[in-house]
């Protein structure tokens, strides 16, 4: 490396030339940007294909259950042997219909209970209680 060597005062002062530091210092770090691998941020994404199929709404059916303990489906009273045939064929359509009971705020709990253990006896599975509201 040059030094160059200068006299202030009668003392040398020596300094080393840092310009060669600097050139090679650079080229390692062109040499470091120019080596490294390209950083590829990919991002995995399941895109749909064709067209989506339509989505059909189910087919609900209002079950009730008055405060003397009539029961109704659609709003048109049924005795329990009627609404054990509806509750089967419910069970076996394609897709299940939806199922809603509304009990009336007065109704025995005794009959509520009844329709649901018919419910859960004869298989439809989409059944759901509104109308709570009414309760708060």
């Amino acid at each position: 490396m040059a030094m160059s060597t200068q006299t202030v005062t009668g003392h040398e002062i020596v300094e080393m030339n840092t310009t060669p530091l600097i050139d090679v210092m650079l080229v390692l770090l062109v040499l470091l940007i120019v080596t490294l691998p390209i950083q590829t941020h990919a991002v995995k994404l399941d895109m749909p294909t064709g067209i989506t199929p339509l989505v059909v709404p189910p087919v609900v059916v209002e079950l009730g259950v008055d405060f003397d303990g009539g029961i109704s489906w659609n709003g048109s009273p049924v005795s329990r042997t009627t609404l054990d045939a509806y509750l089967a064929d419910a069970a076996h359509q394609s897709p299940q219909p939806e199922i809603h009971v509304n009990p009336d705020r007065l109704a025995n709990y005794d009959v509520v209970a009844k329709v649901l253990a018919d419910a859960q006896r004869l298989g439809p599975t989409h059944i759901g209680f509104t109308g709570i509201d009414q309760y708060r």
